[in-house]
């Protein structure tokens, strides 16, 4: 069965999706994107990121999305794949079409396109190794969900070759910043901590979740390779597997999952859960 995709207010079978030749987000990788996840055909926290990918349009230029528009199409593509039941990822995709090069305005055949896929339940811990690249935290698409992606390919690439599952990456001042898909956290005393933005992470939807449901019990700061070592507990945070426990970093082991990180991780499950039947 061909599936079917959601495109510019029509949800059509994905082999009729057509994308101009010189669309700057298929030749140049000028786009946004949200991974957002789906329980019983209803999407998890949609403002939250609808309003992340907001910032993204504000930077480039583009007009904003609204809930009104993509909540019907979110519940409509899900219901055209049959993932009305169990857990799916939607991953909405905006281009900036036909235009400048030096000017990133939406241009003429601009697509927003959604699919949606079945997820399966992720492992009961990962492991992280360091990755020799880093990030640069004066990026110009540092805070963005952008469609240059290649770079994150590559190092999950390098990384899973060398036995491990993400890498952890520095930024350019040899801070903790993040890995090439989820925000991090470590847990020390049974105090948590994550990077700041301005380490140059991604404005995680999961990792402001846990900052607020957290409170003052959470602190965000400069977190080192040192820091990282010594921690009793480390995770990460996704927007689609929710707090996943790191059981290795290069070759130091810990518990997985530790007391804190279970905590946290039965928490985000009843949020997500509310978050969708409130979008009932």
């Amino acid at each position: 069965m061909n599936r079917m995709v959601w495109c510019d207010g029509r949800v059509i079978p994905a082999n009729e999706l057509r994308v101009s030749p010189f669309d700057r987000g298929l030749t140049l990788g000028l786009g946004l994107f949200e991974t957002i996840l789906a329980i019983d055909g209803r999407p998890v926290f949609l403002d939250r990121h609808l309003a992340r990918h907001a910032d993204g349009c504000r930077r480039f230029g583009w007009p904003e999305l609204t809930a009104e528009t993509i909540r019907p199409a979110i519940r409509d593509l899900l219901a055209a794949n049959g993932l009305e039941q169990g857990r799916a990822r939607i991953r909405l995709f905006q281009t900036g079409g036909e235009g400048p090069l030096e000017d990133p305005v939406v241009g003429s055949e601009a697509r927003l396109v959604m699919t949606a896929a079945e997820v399966s339940n992720g492992p009961a811990s990962i492991s992280l190794m360091l990755s020799p690249w880093i990030r640069n935290e004066r990026s110009a698409l540092t805070g963005l969900k952008a469609a240059s992606y290649a770079e994150n390919l590559l190092a999950l690439s390098a990384t899973r070759k060398a036995g491990f599952d993400e890498p952890l990456f520095l930024n350019s001042r040899g801070e903790i910043c993040e890995t090439a898909t989820a925000n991090v956290f470590i847990v020390k005393d049974r105090r948590v901590f994550t990077p700041p933005l301005a380490s140059g992470c991604l404005p995680g939807v999961t990792r402001r979740w846990l900052l607020e449901f957290t409170g003052a019990k959470a602190e965000e700061c400069v977190l080192l390779p040192g820091d990282f070592e010594a921690a009793d507990e480390w995770f990460l945070t996704s927007a689609v597997r929710g707090v996943i426990p790191v059981g290795r970093w290069e070759e130091k082991t810990r518990e997985c999952p530790g007391e804190r990180t279970l905590f946290f991780q039965q928490a985000w499950e009843s949020a997500v859960i509310r978050s969708a039947n409130e979008d009932l």
